[in-house]
Parts: C-alpha cells; sequence; structure tokens
C-alpha cells in the first residue's frame, strides 16, 4: 500500500509542474506572443536556466523568441535534428524537441539547464513539448480564422469608398483596431518632390501635412522598404521627439510598415504608435502585411478617382474661363465702309493671354488692339482680363496714344508686381482720311504690304508694357492706300516651329500675304493659319495666336 502511494505522488509531480507552467500562458493570442509567453515561463516557472523557440523560415531555422541564459544559437545542431526526424535531440545542458505533428512542424523547442536532468523535469518537459505543439497549432488555426476574417472585412470596407480621406480613415480604423494602437497616420509617396504626405480629417476640416523622406521613421521606411518595430521609439536615432512635443503626446511603441503595389514599388507608409498592452508583436506586423495589398490597391484607385475628379472640375474651370474670355473678345471684326477687316484667336490651352480688339471712338475712328501677354495659360489670361477692363477704363479720360500706353503701363505693373508683362500694339484709324497712327510697345512689328508689293513695317513705339515703370512711348503713323493690306500677329504666328526647331518666321509670313494680297481678308487669314500649321507639324513650340488681316478697298 505504501508503495503505491509513493507512486502516485511520484507520477503526479510532472502534472503539478506543468500545470504550473501552463496555468499562467494565454492561449487565446497570437502565436508569436504565446511562443515568447512560453520560454519566458519556462525559464521562470519552469525553473529551466533558460529556454528558447526556433520556427523554420522558408527551410531554414531560425529562432522564434528566447528567454534566460542559454548558449548561442546552433542552428546546424537543430537543422540534423530536423533532417534525423527525432523528436528530440541533447547536447551537454540542452535538450531539444520538435514541436507539431508529422508533416506538419511548428518550432522546435530548446530548454537549458544546469546539472541533471531527472526523470521528473524529463516527464513534465515530454508533456509540455505536447502541450506546445497543441497551443501553437491551435493558435495558428485560430488566428488563421481571425486574420481570414480581417482580410475578408477589410477587403469590404476598403473597396466602400474612393474618396481619400474617407478610405485614410477606414485604414487607420481597421489597423488600429485590429493591433490595438492608440494612434495612426497613412502617408502616401509623393515621388516627384521626394515628400510624403498625409491628408487629416475629413470633410472642409481636412488639410495635408508633407514631410521630406529624409526625415523620421516613417521618411526613413518609404525610403528603405522596410518595417519598423520600436518597443521605445526615443532609443532609436531616426525617430523626431519635436513632433511629440509639439503635439503634446508621449510615443512609445512604435510599427511603421511600408505600402507596395503590385510592382513592389513603396506607395504608402503606415504607422502605428503606443499598443495599448504593450509593444507591437510580429503577429502585428504580419497581419498588417496580409492586408498590405489590398489597401495598396484601395489607395491607388482612390487616389486615381481624385486625380480624375480634380482634372473634370479643373477642365470645367477652364471651359468657364475660356467662355469668359471668348465674351471679351469682340464676337466679329468691324463693318466698315472701304475696310475688310478679319482676325483670327486661337488659344495653345484652354485660356490664353493673347488680345485682340476693335473700339470705336467716334463715327469716324476706331482703336485697333493686338497684345499678347507673356506665358501662357490661365495665368496670362486672368492678365489679359485685367488688360481689357483697364484699356476700356483709360480710354474715357486719355486722348493721346502715348499716354494711353504710358497709363497701361504703369496700370498693370502695380497690379502684376512685374511677375507679368506683355507686348502690345495699339493703332488709331482715321477711316475717312485712311491713316492710320500707332504705338508699338515691344510687339512683333505688323507690316504694311503695299498694293505694289513693297513691305512698309510698324516698329514706332518703344518697350514692352508692366515691366517697368514711367516708360516713355513714341508714336509713329501710316497712310494707308487701295489695296494695301495690315498684316498684325502675336509670336504664336511667327515664332511656330517645325520638327527642325525652324521658326516660321516675319518674312514668311509677309511674303505669304504678299502673295495673297488679290484674297479678301478672310481667305488671307485662312491662308495664314493652314500655312503655319501645316509647318508646324511635328513641332515642339506651342502658342497662342492671333493673325489679323486689315484690307484697303
Amino acid at each position: 500500500m505504501k508503495r503505491k502511494v509513493t507512486t502516485e505522488r511520484v507520477s503526479a509531480s510532472p502534472l503539478e509542474t506543468l500545470e504550473k507552467v501552463v496555468g499562467t500562458l494565454n492561449p487565446e493570442v497570437e502565436p508569436g506572443e504565446l511562443a515568447a509567453q512560453m520560454v519566458q515561463v519556462l525559464a521562470r516557472a519552469g525553473g529551466l536556466d533558460g529556454a528558447r523557440l526556433w520556427r523554420v523560415v522558408n527551410g531554414t531555422p531560425t529562432v522564434w523568441e528566447e528567454s534566460g541564459d542559454l548558449p548561442a544559437p546552433d542552428s546546424e545542431r537543430v537543422e540534423k535534428i530536423l533532417r534525423g526526424k527525432s523528436v528530440s535531440g541533447t547536447n551537454g545542458e540542452s535538450q531539444t524537441w520538435l514541436l507539431g505533428r508529422e508533416g506538419a512542424l511548428l518550432g522546435v523547442l530548446e530548454a537549458n539547464f544546469k546539472g541533471k536532468l531527472d526523470i521528473e523535469t524529463r516527464s513534465w518537459l515530454d508533456l509540455f513539448r505536447r502541450y506546445a505543439g497543441v497551443a501553437l497549432e491551435s493558435s495558428e488555426r485560430r488566428h488563421a480564422v481571425i486574420e481570414l476574417s480581417t482580410i475578408v472585412e477589410a477587403t469590404k470596407r476598403l473597396n466602400s469608398t474612393l474618396d481619400l480621406a474617407e478610405l485614410l480613415n477606414i485604414i487607420l480604423q481597421l489597423t488600429m483596431r485590429q493591433t490595438g494602437a492608440e494612434r495612426g497616420t497613412v502617408f502616401l509617396m509623393d515621388h516627384e518632390k521626394n515628400e510624403i504626405w498625409s491628408l487629416v480629417g475629413t470633410g472642409l476640416d481636412q488639410h495635408e501635412i508633407r514631410l521630406p523622406v529624409t526625415r523620421g521613421i516613417a521618411g526613413w521606411v518609404a525610403q528603405n522598404g522596410e518595417a519598423v518595430n520600436l518597443a521605445d521609439a526615443y532609443t532609436d536615432p531616426r525617430f523626431e521627439s519635436e513632433v511629440d512635443v509639439r503635439l503634446g503626446f508621449r510615443t512609445r511603441s512604435l510599427l511603421c510598415l511600408p505600402i507596395r503595389n503590385k510592382d513592389g514599388e513603396t506607395t504608402g507608409v503606415l504607422q502605428l504608435l503606443n499598443k495599448k498592452s504593450g509593444p507591437f508583436t510580429q503577429g502585428d506586423a504580419a497581419m498588417l502585411r496580409n492586408i498590405s495589398d489590398h489597401v495598396a490597391l484601395a489607395l491607388e484607385n482612390a487616389q486615381l478617382h481624385r486625380e480624375m475628379v480634380a482634372k473634370q472640375r479643373m477642365e470645367r474651370d477652364l471651359a468657364l474661363a475660356r467662355s469668359i474670355q471668348i465674351g471679351l473678345l469682340p464676337e466679329r471684326p468691324p463693318t466698315l465702309p472701304g475696310f475688310d477687316i478679319s482676325v483670327s484667336h486661337k488659344p495653345s490651352l484652354e485660356c490664353g493671354g493673347d488680345y485682340y480688339d476693335f473700339i470705336p471712338l467716334g463715327p469716324d475712328t476706331m482703336l485697333v488692339v493686338v497684345a499678347d501677354v507673356e506665358g501662357k495659360g490661365v495665368g496670362s489670361a486672368m492678365v489679359m482680363a485685367n488688360l481689357q477692363a483697364t484699356l476700356h477704363a483709360l480710354l474715357a479720360h486719355l486722348h493721346s496714344l502715348e499716354r494711353l500706353v504710358e497709363s497701361l503701363n504703369d496700370m498693370i505693373l502695380s497690379d502684376t508686381r512685374g511677375q507679368k508683362y506683355m507686348t502690345m500694339f495699339v493703332g488709331l484709324l482715321d477711316q475717312p482720311h485712311k491713316t492710320f497712327h500707332y504705338v508699338n510697345a515691344g510687339h512683333v512689328p505688323p507690316a504694311v504690304v503695299r498694293a505694289n508689293g513693297d513691305i512698309e513695317y510698324l516698329r514706332e513705339g518703344g518697350m514692352v508694357v508692366g515691366l517697368f515703370p514711367s516708360v516713355h512711348f513714341d508714336r509713329g503713323h501710316v497712310r494707308l492706300g487701295t489695296g494695301d493690306i495690315l498684316v498684325a500677329c502675336t509670336d504664336g504666328i511667327t515664332e511656330a516651329m517645325d520638327r527642325n526647331d525652324d521658326e516660321f518666321g516675319q518674312e514668311r509670313l509677309v511674303q505669304l500675304v504678299a502673295k495673297e494680297r488679290a484674297l479678301r481678308a478672310p481667305e488671307i487669314v485662312q491662308s495664314v493659319l493652314t500655312e503655319v500649321d501645316l509647318f508646324s507639324r511635328g513641332g515642339t513650340h506651342e502658342d497662342d495666336r492671333v493673325i489679323l488681316i486689315m484690307k484697303v478697298e
């Protein structure tokens, strides 16, 4: 009877020890965290000097977790045990066991001890090996299901919107909930500016934060495409603590991962701060990597949608601006007895800086204007609109061409502060006497093609408008005869280039008009436009174009 009691006590001891060891483990956590708990409790409650868990990654044994006093990792020894398919192996003061069932290896447990390994210790360690294999397998299965459901939910939510700000909030909600992070930011890459940027907030409160990729942990991840997991961010020299100071926040743990597109290019960075239960784990990083493809695709779609919406909005704005600009120009040239007038205006973009006008000043006089604001696009179009309004306002008070252009110069300079200038040709036509007074302010010199083929260029005036204050301009005049043709244009005509970068040129223009001088004004305009288009086909230079023909009948 006494012998029987002793046997029960001895056989119960390994179970008691196992209960003591595993009692502090939480089997509900993800496999990586469970592995860390196992080695820590073996080295503490299990009475061992140290414990190490290995896992096989791409056929190579690597240290998974370790705790306590251990010899240097010997991967060759572990690999031999794996090749031998033995359940365990002994080496001096350490023993190694395979974890998992045949064909489903989960890891390798290495226990280190000093002194003799008695029967009781062997017994409970063998029991622990079996428990560890089952627990890790259960954890992996459970978290595989959790991870799969997370990916399914993430995919649904990420595909629920194309609004970029809303999508960033969804990404943060998903990742912060899954990892238990206090804060998070999604940064997007701007490869052209070598920056990372992020939208913060939604609706009217949204604004952008931009940082160079040379700064901070997020910048480093964007540059190098590698994840960073820090238990204490302040120990890493890449971390910028001044951000905490500015926001009144204290960063502890930090997890930062790259977001890659289908081509493997880093398109963004996900940064999470302060896991509530301690440092971020390998499982956190693995889970985020598993949904990163879906995040990258959703971000790419949202950005493309954002760009498309912005493009559509810009196109609508440009169409409106073009409509307004066209409204500032005369619908058609005036009908004057004794004169045949035609004009064409063609901006290179939706809006342009070229301007022409016919402004009656009396029954027998008319102001003719051709101007070219430097540059093209919306900015030049705005200056052109300002020029039109200023010119019409000044005409009510000034009756001298020279003073008109001088006043225009000072007012445009005041409005643009020298950032935009223009060339101008302003002419005053005296219809009964067929004389033309003019000021050429740095413009392509108009030409008078005489009925006999002679050419006279109108150059009198001064420098460009809007560059310097108090500029003086001179006035020129010319008398027109029957059959004479005045041709004025902007440099989009004369500087049109062919594929060899040769310019159409003023001489070619004047010769063409002289050749076609028997035609009516609209036909001459069309002939010029056709020749310029043919000449510049395949060329690289494209600019706004105005061509004006005034023929004396």
